[in-house]
């Protein structure tokens, strides 16, 4: 599996949806796969794109480039406590996202046994259903999709995975409404 996490923000003149949809029509021809966009409340957007059909991410951020979407940043991503398939198939929304500005020095292993231990633990915030996870792989941060009573129950169960908060975002669900 190799995705890539495309960060950008919607243009004041234009419609999320219809954005997404150019995003999706930009990097389709060179063979990158739109898995799912999710859109902040303020605008901005985190793109995933699946490359296994032998696009590039060079290619990938070119095609965007060509027309005409920035690129804020861009990084590869693993997906963490989900199906692709699963995603790509029902384009789950979410109602936050959490990003997670990782410490130096935590190695890609040491993160996922980490989670692995943690995860279970959210079943000790029953108001709170933690969705997937993107962790990038330069280890820069994580991207944490939940659904949730509000921002407050997000951050309980946060706290229950003895994780931090560096950006807590909610999300635009009638982006696909």
């Amino acid at each position: 599996m190799s995705l890539l996490l495309i960060e950008t923000t919607t243009p004041a003149d234009e419609g999320a949806r219809t954005y997404l949809d150019r995003i999706a029509a930009a990097i389709d021809p060179v063979g990158a796969d739109f898995v799912e966009a999710q859109v902040t409340a303020d605008g901005k957007v985190f793109v995933i794109a699946d490359l296994e059909g032998g696009a590039t991410s060079e290619a990938t951020l070119a095609a965007l480039a060509g027309a005409g979407i920035g690129v804020e940043d861009s990084a590869p991503v693993r997906l963490v406590g989900a199906d692709l398939a699963q995603i790509k198939a029902t384009r789950p929304a979410g109602q936050y996202l959490v990003e997670w500005d990782i410490p130096a020095g935590i190695s890609m292993d040491a993160y996922l046994t980490r989670k692995a231990e943690k995860s279970p633990l959210y079943d000790q915030v029953p108001d709170v259903q933690f969705l997937r996870t993107y962790v990038r792989e330069d280890m820069v941060k994580c991207l944490c999709f939940y659904d949730g009573q509000d921002e407050a129950a997000v951050r309980r169960a946060r706290d229950v995975v003895s994780t931090p908060v560096d950006r807590l975002h909610e999300l635009d669900t009638k982006v696909f409404g």
